[in-house]
């Protein structure tokens, strides 16, 4: 069984040398989204809402492109820029994720693009 790389054309470009997401043994291995839109190819919004929501809705088109959806993810990890902001995140995040998936969340020092929150995934393919 060998791993298949999945670029989705409905997502922004890699911002780095990675591909969007790897299907290998009925799993989706999802690399990290930021707010970028993909048709301007900018980071979308200043506020943690509608970053959320913009990285959210970049992972579902990159789920959807590997053979998944949101509903079937497992695990996420989110890194924000200030944990203060993780009860404005989480209003949005749940909206979306209602299977509540195995989660952790970390603040880091900074993300690309001076993003406030990337989010990865690992879901059934």
């Amino acid at each position: 069984m060998s791993a298949e790389f999945i670029v989705s054309k409905k997502a922004p470009a890699a911002v780095g040398h990675y591909s969007h997401a790897v299907k290998h043994g009925g799993i989706v291995y999802l690399s990290g989204q930021i707010a970028i839109n993909p048709v301007t190819g900018k980071l979308e919004g200043s506020d943690i809402k509608t970053q959320t929501k913009r990285v959210i809705l970049n992972l579902k088109a990159v789920l959807e492109d590997s053979g998944s959806s949101i509903d079937k993810a497992l695990k996420v990890c989110v890194y924000l820029k200030d944990m203060k902001d993780f009860q404005k995140f989480n209003e949005v995040y749940s909206e979306y994720f209602a299977r509540k998936p195995a989660r952790s969340a970390f603040q880091v020092a900074a993300l690309p693009k001076d993003a406030l929150v990337e989010i990865d995934v690992i879901a059934e393919g």
